[in-house]
């Protein structure tokens, strides 16, 4: 069963209302309503692209260890996902594929990171529900996603339906803004050149983990 199929048969039962979330169809509209006003502003579209260089960053893991993309890019190529927090199951369901894909991406002397927005204790709680071997660094207020261009504000009237659904950001964060990274995954060479980006949206869609090796592939004969 593919990823995709996955996020659609969640998507299905979440929205019919079953168990155990049980949400009433007000609920399913205004998401509607804010994925196709973020898809129409077109931000997706100003994120970086392949061709594009990576922004330098250094972050802490679900530990408190640093973590530069320096370090990492020295060992060879870099997967990157973005991942909006513990609280999104379309999230951790994508972590879940990365983790089962993580040993081909090794064979091919990559590296995994997830950048959220949430803080270590969230981070560790995402590590350990969905078994990951792969670290979660933790993005204060957005910042190296919008180095990426994927941050983006939450409307009000999403911001209202997040607190009523006890979906408090600001308490998973740390941090008192309302903003979230699109999903996003990158692939980057040795030389910091971004070799694959996909970016969308619409968090309800997410790429397969096997779309990245023909750019992983291609990297690590790069990198030979």
């Amino acid at each position: 069963m593919t990823l995709q199929s996955k996020l659609d048969a969640f998507k299905a039962d979440f929205e019919a209302g079953k168990p155990p979330y049980n949400v009433p169809y007000s609920v399913i509209e205004t998401m509607h309503r804010a994925t196709a006003e973020l898809i129409a502003s077109g931000a997706a579209g100003r994120a970086l692209k392949a061709g594009d260089l990576l922004p330098v960053f250094s972050l802490s893991d679900d530990e408190g260890n640093m973590v530069s993309s320096t370090d990492l890019l020295s060992r060879g190529p870099l997967v990157i996902s973005f991942y909006r927090g513990v609280w999104c199951p379309y999230c951790n369901m994508e972590l879940q594929a990365l983790e089962e894909a993580l040993p081909i991406f090794q064979e091919l002397g990559a590296s995994l990171v997830a950048i959220s927005p949430q803080n270590a204790v969230n981070s560790r709680k995402s590590v350990r529900q969905n078994n990951l071997t792969f670290p979660i660094l933790s993005d204060p207020h957005n910042d190296v996603a919008a180095a990426f261009g994927l941050r983006f504000e939450m409307q009000d009237y999403l911001v209202d339906l997040y607190k009523s659904l006890k979906n408090d950001l600001p308490a998973f964060n740390g941090d008192p803004s309302w903003t979230l990274p699109m999903p996003a995954r990158y692939v980057v060479g040795q030389d910091g050149v971004i070799l694959y980006a996909e970016v969308n949206p619409d968090y309800t869609r997410r790429p397969e983990p096997e779309d990245m090796l023909p750019a992983l592939r291609r990297a690590a004969s790069l990198a030979a």
